[in-house]
């Protein structure tokens, strides 16, 4: 008998999600999953690794919550926020009952974490400009434990119509958690929705330090919700998340000087993103740049497959997003630096 055989029947079905690393490639200029494109140098300062570190370390939490302007007892910090988006399944779905709610085209992990634990998918496709479609959603909402929204949306690159997301929160009260997966925020934040959380108490808002922070190899990610919500997740959490590295590089990059540091490197992002964007509309292979609120445009090509295999050649990695529901012929990239930006417009005017 095969080892597999003896394993869940969801887990030996499961596609698990296709990170960027899984991927692979062998490039120079990676920009396929929206990191920071340079190195960030940090000293750390503890040398208790002899210790267990702590389940939420205090001073992580604290400048984090002053960051975000909420209450200390209303933050939780993980590996990622993509531990995040699985502790609330852990916490609230029960499986072979519940299901969890995503509107496509969005983040993967969203379904890979709810067939993980065997609960069950409702899709509702955006509309076509990549709003949320309520009526649709209000409609199938009996079971639905979890309900998860991007804004920035990832791939697409567009914020959530604020009116649309009251009016989801105003039909999920007492019947669902919305997740409000705010991973991008950072070059938006006049967008941001944490200080709802007073009006909304089954609203959670996940956040990252993988984006903006430029810390995707750190792996920390925060969960912001109202205590009531925070104190279940606790005890459904490992019990120690985060190392004592990762807490105390992360302490460092939520100082004022980290956090001056991380505006910097977003206005950076901001102006190379505008550069990138108007110099693909020059590229005769390009259909399509959509908007964007985040660190990666989202572009429609003509003949995707062959300009995605003609830079994959020379080592320019992107993200092929012709698999995702209503993005054919898309493909993302992510903001690199100037140089990098410049070497994806070459190659492209090159085809």
């Amino acid at each position: 008998m095969s080892i597999s055989q003896l394993a869940r029947t969801n887990v030996r079905a499961l596609t698990p999600y296709q990170s960027a690393r899984r991927l692979g490639g062998n490039g120079d200029v990676w920009l396929n999953a929206n990191e920071y494109p340079l190195p960030v140098e940090y000293q750390l300062t503890q040398q208790t690794l002899n210790r267990y570190p702590e389940c939420q370390p205090k001073l992580v939490i604290e400048r984090y919550a002053a960051y975000a302007g909420v209450q200390a007892n209303q933050v939780l910090v993980s590996r990622g926020a993509d531990e995040g988006i699985e502790l609330l399944i852990r916490a609230f779905c029960e499986p072979g009952k519940d299901a969890v709610l995503y509107c496509p085209p969005t983040y993967g992990m969203y379904a890979v974490s709810a067939e993980t634990f065997g609960i069950a998918r409702r899709l509702v496709p955006s509309l076509e400009n990549w709003q949320l479609d309520i009526p649709a959603i209000s409609n199938v909402l009996d079971g639905v434990k979890v309900v998860y929204v991007c804004s920035p949306n990832n791939p697409t690159g567009n914020i959530l119509n604020a009116d649309d997301l009251r009016q989801l929160l105003d039909i999920t009260r007492d019947r669902a958690i919305v997740a409000i997966d705010e991973a991008y925020i950072e070059f938006c934040p006049q967008s941001s929705v944490a200080g709802w959380l007073a009006d909304y108490p089954h609203l959670v808002v996940l956040r990252t330090l993988s984006k903006a922070f430029a810390l995707a190899g750190l792996r920390c990610g925060f969960t912001l919700a109202n205590q009531e919500v925070i104190e279940l997740l606790l005890k459904v959490i490992a019990p120690y998340p985060l190392s004592t590295p990762v807490a105390d590089i992360a302490s460092q990059a939520l100082s004022n000087e980290g956090l001056d540091a991380m505006r910097e490197r977003v206005r950076n992002i901001t102006e190379t993103r505008q550069w990138l964007s108007e110099a693909l509309t020059h590229c005769k292979c390009v259909e399509k740049v959509f908007p964007s609120e985040s660190n990666y445009l989202l572009v429609r090509f003509t003949h995707s497959q062959d300009v995605f295999k003609a830079l994959w050649d020379q080592g320019i990695i992107l993200r092929d997003q012709n698999k995702q529901s209503s993005l054919e012929g898309c493909l993302r990239i992510s903001i690199g630096t100037r140089n990098e930006c410049e070497k994806v417009i070459e190659a492209l005017k090159s085809l």
